[in-house]
């Protein structure tokens, strides 16, 4: 009984060190999933949208990422960052906002995030900014026309999430974000359904256990020996109607015998309202 009690402790203390691990593994799994499938997504999607339109950064509703190569903008935004910014309208850039834009002295491929000090309008009708980047001692050369504009700073930057982004498009990017983040779902299933399989086997066979334990002491209560009633057998005659009690033994000539005692007269009750006669 001790071993039993024993074991089925052991059985007890080592699935609670499965269940904890199964919900360690689970949420690793949770984590992971979080973190690598929106960004396998979202670049995903940028590439695509890329190849289809080289003419236009890409973007998700309207809201696309920027990764920063100089501190023309330090401290406010730093070489290596990742900044989100969103598709503006010419009209409702101001003084002091910060855009993004195709860098007019180059081949139009380059893009500039800087701050606009100056709206001027043309003859035209259009719209023109100065530009300059904070940590700039001189203001950018030339003009930004409006139909460079490519959208507006929101404020929201993730450091060295650029640096990440272009290791990721790399070959060594693509094996560690990529490929071994498949491999170790794949392999977080199948250990996760191992031990499942295990837990469920280790529960059957301590049920069964339990079930051969609770036959074999019935067994055992069954094949004691019982003993057999010594009690007299009941008899079934009238015997002890006709018996004599010792008090009404007498002679045979109507003498009572010595030492016993006669009967006393049964008297009838005297109910109230009867004369007794």
């Amino acid at each position: 009984m001790k071993e039993q009690n024993e074991k089925q402790n052991y059985r007890k203390q080592e699935s609670k060190l499965s269940v904890t691990s199964h919900h360690i593994l689970t949420v690793v799994g949770i984590v992971l999933c979080i973190i690598l499938i929106p960004m396998l997504i979202i670049n995903c999607t940028l590439i695509i949208k890329s190849f289809m339109n080289k003419e236009k950064v890409p973007d998700m509703g309207g809201i696309f990422p920027m990764i920063v190569l100089t501190d023309s903008m330090y401290p406010d935004i730093k070489s290596g960052d990742l900044i989100f910014c969103r598709t503006a309208d010419a009209e409702t850039v101001e003084v002091g906002d910060v855009i993004s834009f195709f860098d007019p002295t180059s081949n139009g491929n380059a893009v500039v995030t800087h701050e606009v000090i100056e709206i001027i309008p043309n003859e035209d009708g259009t719209l023109s900014y100065r530009t300059k980047g904070i940590n700039n001692n001189i203001e950018d050369r030339e003009l930004v026309p409006e139909d460079n504009l490519i959208g507006r700073y929101l404020g929201l930057r993730i450091p060295w999430g650029g640096s990440i982004a272009l290791f990721m498009q790399t070959t060594y990017g693509l094996i560690v974000f990529v490929f071994l983040p498949f491999v170790l779902l794949v392999v977080f299933d199948l250990i996760r359904r191992r031990r499942n399989e295990k837990r469920q086997k280790d529960d059957v066979a301590a049920l069964m256990a339990e079930l051969e334990a609770l036959k074999a002491s019935n067994a055992d209560v069954s094949d004691a020996p019982v003993a057999e009633s010594c009690l007299p057998a009941a008899d079934d005659s009238d015997s002890h109607d006709d018996a004599i009690l010792p008090s009404e033994a007498t002679s045979g000539d109507g003498i009572k015998l010595a030492g016993t005692q006669s009967k006393k007269p049964t008297r009838k009750p005297n109910f109230p309202g009867k004369r007794e006669e």
